[in-house]
C-alpha cells in the first residue's frame, strides 16, 4: 500500500498487468534497484483463457493469481490506482491522494472497457441471455448460454476500433458453433457474426482461412456492421450498416447474445498530456519502433493503452517489452536506444473445440511465423496444445518473469 503523502521512484510503472510485471521483471534483471508499480488490483489475469471459459473449455479460475504473487522480487509495489500524470513535473496522482514523483515513467496501465457505449448493454449483461468473454465474472455465464441454446438466434458482435485480442469475438462464435454442431443443434441455430470490417481478418491469408471456417459453420456474418444497442425486454439488438455510408440501421432478435464493448484507453489518461488530444482513443502518442513518447523522452508506453499501431494483445507486449527496456536503458545512460519492435503480433484463432489457427504478422500485415517447420497457416491440433496448455504455462512462468 502507498503510505505518506508523496513517494519518489527513479522509474515508475503505471499498471501492473502483462505489460506492467513483463516490464519490471526485466529491469530487474538489466540491475535496475529503483522499479515501482503503481497497480490497483490485488488480482492478476491471465484473460485469453476467458474465451476458453465461454467456450466451456478450461475453468475460468486458472485465469487468476494473486497480484502480490507476480509482482517481481525487489520491486515496489504501490497498491493504489494513477487519475492523472504531469509529464512536466514527473508527477503521478493516484485516488488515495498520493504524489508519486518519478525519473523514468513506463505507462501501462491497459485499455477501458466501455460498455456504456452500447446502450442497454451494462443493464442486460449477465442476465437476459446476454454475457461476454471480456469479463471474469461473466465468461462462465457465456458458456451456460451456449450449452443451454437449442435453437433460435445466436448474435456475436465485435465493436469497431482497436479492441484487446480482435479475434476474441470470433472466437467465441467459432467455439459455440462447434460445440452445437456436435451436439447436433447447430441446423436449428442461426449464428450471426456482426463484424465493423470488410473481411474475416486483415491478414488476407488468415482471412482465407476463416473464410472457411464460417461457411463450415454456416454463419451469417454480417460485415461492416456494428452493434449499437440492446433491447433486454423485446430481446433485440440495433445493428447499424455502414457498407454503402448511409448507416441504415436493422433489429435483429436474440436468444443469445455474446457482446463485445467498444474500448479505449484509461479517461484519465485521455485527459493527459502524454495523449493526442485530436484522438478520441486517449492512447499514449508512442514512436511506434521505440516506444519512447514523441515529445517527452522520459516517458515509454507499450500494451493496450500504447499508440503503436499494432494488434493488442499479449503476443505483441512479449515482443515489446524487450524492445522497451533496451531502449529505457540506454536513454537512462545518455544513450539513444536501437531497438525496434516491427509490429510483431499474434491472434490465437481457436476455430474449433479442438483446432487452433495461429495468426503471426506485423507492421507489414503479411504473415510473420516465429514457429519453424509447423504450417501455422492451417488449423491445427497441435496449436490448440498450444494455446490451451503451453501458452498460458509459458505467460505464468517465463513472459512476467521477463525470461521470454
Amino acid at each position: 500500500m502507498a503510505s505518506g503523502r508523496g513517494l519518489h521512484h527513479r522509474i515508475v510503472i503505471v499498471g501492473g498487468g502483462t505489460a506492467g510485471v513483463s516490464v519490471a521483471s526485466r529491469l530487474r534483471r538489466a540491475g535496475e534497484d529503483d522499479v515501482a508499480v503503481l497497480e490497483p488490483s490485488g488480482v492478476h489475469y491471465y484473460q485469453p483463457l476467458w474465451t476458453l471459459a465461454g467456450g466451456g473449455r478450461a475453468p475460468v479460475e486458472e485465469s487468476m493469481k494473486r497480484e502480490a504473487d507476480v509482482m517481481p522480487r525487489g520491486v515496489r509495489w504501490i497498491q493504489d490506482a494513477a487519475t492523472a500524470i504531469d509529464p512536466v513535473e514527473k508527477t503521478i496522482s493516484t485516488k488515495s491522494g498520493t504524489t508519486v514523483g518519478y525519473d523514468y515513467l513506463v505507462v501501462c496501465p491497459g485499455i477501458q472497457l466501455d460498455w456504456d457505449k452500447v446502450g442497454g448493454l451494462p443493464e442486460a449483461l449477465g442476465r437476459d441471455r446476454v454475457s461476454s468473454n471480456y469479463s471474469y465474472e461473466t465468461a462462465p455465464f457465456t458458456w451456460e448460454l451456449v450449452r443451454s441454446l437449442r435453437g433460435g438466434t445466436a448474435v456475436f458482435t465485435m465493436p469497431s476500433g482497436p479492441i484487446k485480442c480482435a479475434g476474441a469475438p470470433q472466437k467465441a462464435a467459432y467455439l459455440s458453433a462447434h460445440y452445437w454442431e456436435r451436439k447436433d443443434v447447430l441446423k436449428n441455430i442461426h449464428v450471426v457474426l456482426v463484424l465493423p470490417t470488410p473481411t474475416m481478418f486483415g491478414v488476407p491469408e488468415f482471412s482465407a482461412v476463416l473464410d472457411q471456417v464460417v461457411e463450415r459453420y454456416g454463419i451469417d456474418v454480417r460485415f461492416q456492421h456494428e452493434m449499437l444497442e440492446v433491447d433486454p425486454s423485446s430481446r433485440e439488438v440495433v445493428l447499424v450498416d455502414r457498407s454503402s455510408g448511409s448507416d441504415v440501421k436493422t433489429r435483429l432478435g436474440y436468444d443469445m447474445l455474446h457482446a463485445v464493448p467498444p474500448q479505449s484507453a484509461p479517461d484519465w489518461l485521455k485527459q493527459s498530456a502524454l495523449s493526442d488530444p485530436s484522438k478520441p482513443t486517449g492512447y499514449v502518442e508512442v514512436d511506434k519502433n521505440t516506444l519512447q513518447h514523441v515529445t517527452y523522452p522520459d516517458v515509454f508506453a507499450l500494451g493496450d493503452a500504447g499508440s503503436s499501431p499494432n494488434s493488442k494483445t499479449g503476443a505483441a507486449i512479449r515482443k515489446q517489452a524487450p524492445v522497451l527496456v533496451a531502449n529505457l536503458t540506454a536513454h537512462m545512460n545518455g544513450r539513444t536506444g536501437d531497438a525496434s519492435y516491427d509490429g510483431y503480433a499474434s491472434c490465437p484463432l481457436t476455430t474449433a473445440r479442438n483446432k487452433m489457427l495461429l495468426a503471426e504478422f506485423d507492421y507489414t500485415m503479411k504473415p510473420h511465423p516465429t514457429i519453424p517447420v509447423i504450417d501455422t497457416k492451417k488449423e491445427r491440433y497441435d496449436m490448440w496444445l498450444l494455446k490451451r496448455y503451453g501458452l498460458p504455462f509459458m505467460y505464468w512462468n517465463l513472459m512476467l518473469k521477463g525470461l521470454v
